[in-house]
């Protein structure tokens, strides 16, 4: 996690970023000033001076002043066969985050179910439904983009899919305790 930066930055260049909590697609003019106050999971949050809050993708650190982390090289996915290491899916999962909360989306208590089921032509499929902390909240689904793609990553996943649902409503008492220490709720 990189810490909040209080010092102002100009974007060096034009920024893709998605607005924060509405999750519409948006870009910042190069010459924003901005901090970022959030670095986890691979996206930064970034408060431009003109107000309202952003995600930047980390494909796009250069245009904040820092070095874009090159993507590892893709070796295949090692062919497996029979279930999914459903802990693998739940440590993937923990790298997720809500923009505006520096917990993930497990510690948060949003993921309500996982199952991985075997597909008949191998590899599996993993389907996760969760929940986010309000209804109204647009960045769902782009934080089950995230999701999503991170699954897909693991060995052994062909196929994944992440619903958003909003029963049972989510409420505070759903945090893990890992969650309400990072939150100072403990």
């Amino acid at each position: 996690m990189t810490t909040p930066n209080s010092d102002i930055i100009s974007l060096a260049r034009d920024c893709d970023t998605v607005q924060i909590p509405s999750g519409t697609r948006t870009t910042l003019p190069k010459g924003t000033q901005l901090m970022i106050t959030q670095s986890l999971g691979g996206t930064y949050t970034v408060a431009p001076n003109t107000g309202g809050l952003f995600s930047v993708a980390s494909k796009d650190a250069d245009a904040l002043g820092l070095k874009v982390q090159p993507a590892e090289p893709q070796a295949a996915k090692p062919v497996v066969t029979g279930p999914v290491d459903e802990k693998l899916v739940w440590d993937q999962l923990k790298t997720c985050f809500d923009p505006e909360i520096p917990v993930n989306i497990v510690d948060l208590g949003l993921i309500y179910d996982l199952k991985a089921t075997p597909l008949p032509q191998g590899g599996n499929r993993v389907d996760v439904k969760m929940t986010l902390t309000a209804q109204g909240c647009g960045m769902g689904p782009s934080i089950a983009s995230d999701a999503r793609a991170k699954i897909l990553t693991l060995p052994g996943v062909a196929e994944a899919d992440v619903q958003v649902v909003w029963d049972p409503p989510w409420n505070q008492s759903m945090i893990s305790v890992d969650g309400k220490a990072k939150l100072g709720m403990a």
